[in-house]
């Protein structure tokens, strides 16, 4: 049963994503159900120690010697400091919010074995913040059997409702996914394959740089395409939606003889093509892309997919939407809906069996 609700709720939402570059902070209002009210975004980047820590996480599964708690309480402080830089930006003070969505950090994700980690103690974030802390979104479904990704189709829903359909909005984060409206209220979710992680890996192996700045690796080399018909044969791309993916559910060998140039073109043309065969799972071609997350910043990416897609493409950012904020806003407002008991996927979304909420609720006690 649901929670009936008339009240605007003050939330922010948290979102650090596969890609390991920050904290993406931002202050939204909304009833949990209609198009929310943007009010403010902060990015914050990792430090080079604690991002460090972070990626020699990725793919645990468990806690053996006590480093993941560890790095888990740093990163929960770095996510304090974000709510606190949010607030001093945006004039508002903890009693003036009335949740926070706490994504975290994921490690590891592997739904067929019911089992997806993402870090984060969310009764610490209530402590240091002042406010209330709704986390863990995604256990609930991966246990009612779902996916357990992708998770921000409702809010992209909710945000698109006057955009001509069938319309498709592309999350180019660490792992690429898609939610497809259609002209008759459909919505249909999945992950697509790569986004930046093989990239942002690659140019920090090649470069020791976080990521490949508008795209200048690339340009500068020439896709394999043996190696990206390699890539692309890979079962997962066969596989009917619902589906999801581990950023690191690729094998890197195939790619690692490449030069260092070569092999950004390589990988940056293996998420423009696992999106384009994306659209054979879609229930009809979209008229219109728009692209949110931090790939829409790469020209090589974005102009690849105009390519491909054959048409439009465009950043969120064109509609209004601020493409740097999109998710953070998104864990923001399915917090509201956490605390109001309503659905945070569907079938259509995650192969969950029928709609479920998640999260779980740490109150701040005041001391």
């Amino acid at each position: 049963m649901t929670k009936e609700n008339s009240k605007t709720y003050a939330a922010i939402g948290l979102m650090s994503g596969t890609s390991l570059d920050g904290i993406d902070a931002a202050l939204i209002k909304t009833d949990g159900k209609t198009c929310a009210e943007s009010i403010g975004s902060v990015s914050i980047p990792y430090d080079d120690e604690l991002r460090e820590k972070l990626f020699h996480c990725l793919g645990a599964q468990e806690d053996l010697d006590g480093r993941i708690t560890r790095t888990e309480i740093e990163m929960t402080r770095a996510h304090a400091g974000a709510v606190d830089w949010l607030l001093g930006k945006t004039g508002f003070h903890p009693q003036d919010i009335d949740i926070i969505g706490f994504h975290g950090q994921t490690l590891f994700h592997d739904p067929a074995a019911q089992f997806t980690w993402q870090i984060g103690n969310g009764a610490m974030l209530a402590r240091l913040s002042g406010i209330d802390v709704v986390n863990d979104f995604r256990s609930a479904d991966v246990a009612a059997g779902g996916q357990g990704a992708p998770f921000l189709p409702l809010y992209h829903q909710a945000l698109a409702e006057e955009l001509e359909r069938p319309v498709a909005i592309l999350n180019i984060g660490g792992v690429s996914n898609v939610t497809y409206l259609g002209p008759e209220g459909e919505i249909t979710a999945f992950d697509t394959g790569p986004g930046n992680a093989l990239l942002d890996d690659w140019i920090k192996q090649h470069l020791g740089r976080d990521y490949d700045e508008n795209g200048m690796l690339a340009r500068q080399g020439s896709v394999n395409d043996g190696v990206l018909k390699q890539c692309l044969d890979h079962p997962y791309f066969k596989a009917l939606p619902p589906k999801s993916l581990d950023r690191d559910d690729w094998n890197a060998s195939l790619y690692q003889s490449l030069s260092a140039a070569d092999g950004a073109a390589t990988l940056a043309a293996f998420t423009v093509h696992a999106v384009a065969k994306a659209r054979a799972h879609l229930p009809e071609a979209p008229k219109h892309w728009y692209v949110t997350g931090g790939g829409r910043h790469n020209p090589v990416l974005m102009e690849g997919l105009q390519e491909a897609l054959q048409v439009p493409v465009s950043s969120v950012d064109d509609l209004g939407w601020d493409g740097d904020a999109l998710e953070a806003e998104g864990f923001a407002y399915l917090a509201v809906r956490s605390l109001l008991e309503l659905p945070l996927s569907l079938p259509s979304t995650t192969g969950v069996k029928q709609p479920v909420t998640g999260g779980v609720f740490h109150e701040y006690s005041g001391s």
